[in-house]
């Protein structure tokens, strides 16, 4: 298959999914010229600035293939129009948020983005450009782009011509750098051969080539949707065994043990905890979900939605347990929150657990201390909708009669576990961090109020060594 090779790539979206991505990609591919463009300026300063643990994104690994391509063939930038110009492949790698409100709120994918994008694209590409999607979009999408795509190719203008790929991204946050360095499998999805060998010569570098499949447009793009939901469902699928576990007294580690030693399962997402977060799992269910109700396909919605659900009623089974094992109320309480990222090895709050569990539970009335090691305060704030503490009040002991008004609860962040646990009633586990595992739990015992609980909803913390200190204690499955 005859194609022109690509000397410049222009990426549209600097976030968790192009950034990376493109870093590699110029790591690997020195003599392409990959510049990533975005509308947010500060986004764009962070990705430049000199200290490279502060990017914008965390990813373990990621500074350092930053560092080898930026100011070679990397570039960061805010000029969109002059990099699309001299692209001869642009990633579309743009937020794709659910609906808040019109057709399919709740449900389908918000597309003004990639609609935004592909107009730019049209407006200001040369010569032939081989347009990419990278961005989770739902199926057909690239229908879209195409008609865009072709009314500009139709215009007139100095002979542009353009080719629609799709080419999703199977990345898992906290890995995301060595997933993109030894990918499972590459899709591309399209029409055009010579555009689909253009980015498979890319991906070629590295990646072996029997992990490099193709197939159209439509069947890439549902992959991708179907891959989430099916990793999804796993993980709501043990969360259902975990509540069975802890009411007959069965423990969902021995159980998922077992079911995973089947080799027909394998034991990958069978780790029972509060359940999914991050930007694609609900969101790609969701949209899964609005798709199907659209082709009629009534039960196959109610199935999907049903995962959702669960994931929904994990986190609430849980803030639910917190105040019940609290003597049926936390006002006026101070609990210690460990965790606010979605997972581990990375600053990814998107959908995280936590931000339900803190909402509800500061809604009962608890002051909570939040310690996460990679999770700004600032984002901790957007997400709960709330400013923290200007002060944290005593811990009650008993509570004392308060005024009508008086016992809202509201949160802070803390640099330390240790701080975080001062004075409080419990400690909850909410993303499996390794530090978390390594506590000191007679040093954390000895600054809480008495009695003291810990709630682990990752089973990740050393719940002997916390027995021992005199803390009660709750693993999520542990009958």
């Amino acid at each position: 298959m005859s194609f022109a090779p690509i000397r410049s790539i222009c990426c549209i979206g600097a976030g968790y999914v192009g950034g990376p991505t493109m870093a590699v990609i110029a790591d690997r591919c020195p003599d392409i010229e990959v510049t990533v463009v975005d509308l947010n300026a500060e986004r764009i300063a962070a990705w430049n600035q000199a200290d490279l643990s502060r990017l914008p994104v965390y990813e373990p690994g990621l500074a350092a293939v930053v560092q080898r391509a930026r100011g070679r063939n990397l570039r960061f930038s805010t000029a969109a129009d002059a990099a699309i110009a001299a692209a001869d492949m642009v990633f579309l790698s743009v937020n794709t948020p659910t609906k808040q409100r019109g057709i399919g709120a709740g449900q389908a994918s918000d597309l003004r983005w990639i609609e935004a994008s592909a107009r730019q694209v049209a407006a200001a590409a040369t010569g032939h450009t081989i347009v990419v999607e990278k961005s989770t979009l739902p199926v057909r999408t690239a229908e879209a782009v195409q008609v865009i795509l072709e009314a500009a190719q139709g215009d007139g203008a100095g002979g542009r011509s353009f080719a629609v790929l799709s080419n999703p991204e199977f990345l898992a946050e906290g890995s995301a750098i060595s997933d993109l360095e030894h990918p499972d499998r590459v899709l591309i999805g399209g029409a055009d051969p010579a555009a689909i060998e253009a980015l498979a010569a890319i991906y070629g570098r590295w990646v072996p080539a029997q992990r490099i499949l193709r197939t159209n447009l439509w069947s890439s793009e549902l992959s991708k949707l179907t891959a989430n939901a099916f990793l999804a469902q796993r993980i709501s699928s043990i969360n259902s065994i975990a509540a069975l576990c802890e009411a007959t007294g069965a423990d969902v580690r021995e159980v998922a043990h077992a079911i995973g030693s089947d080799s027909r399962l394998g034991s990958r997402f069978l780790q029972a905890g509060p359940g999914f977060g991050g930007s694609c799992f609900q969101k790609d269910i969701l949209n899964l979900v609005y798709l199907c109700r659209h082709y009629g396909l009534e039960e196959v919605a109610s199935y999907w939605q049903g995962v959702v659900d669960l994931n929904t009623w994990q986190q609430q089974r849980i803030s639910r347990r917190v105040v019940t094992s609290l003597f049926g109320t936390v006002s006026g309480k101070r609990l210690a929150v460990l965790g606010f990222a979605f997972k581990a090895n990375t600053n990814d709050t998107r959908e995280s657990p936590a931000i339900r569990i803190c909402r509800e539970l500061i809604e009962e009335g608890a002051q909570l201390a939040i310690m996460d090691p990679k999770v700004d305060p600032a984002q901790i704030g957007r997400d709960l909708q709330r400013p923290p503490l200007a002060a944290v009040r005593p811990a009650l002991d008993p509570p004392a009669p308060e005024p009508p008004g008086a016992g809202e609860g509201g949160w802070r962040s803390a640099p330390t576990a240790l701080e975080a646990a001062r004075d409080a009633d419990a400690v909850l586990i909410l993303t499996e961090w390794q530090e978390y595992s390594q506590l000191d739990w007679r040093q954390i015992a000895a600054v809480m109020r008495r009695p003291a609980w810990l709630f682990d909803a990752r089973a990740v913390a050393d719940a002997a060594a916390a027995r021992a200190a005199g803390l009660k204690v709750w693993l999520v499955g542990e009958g």
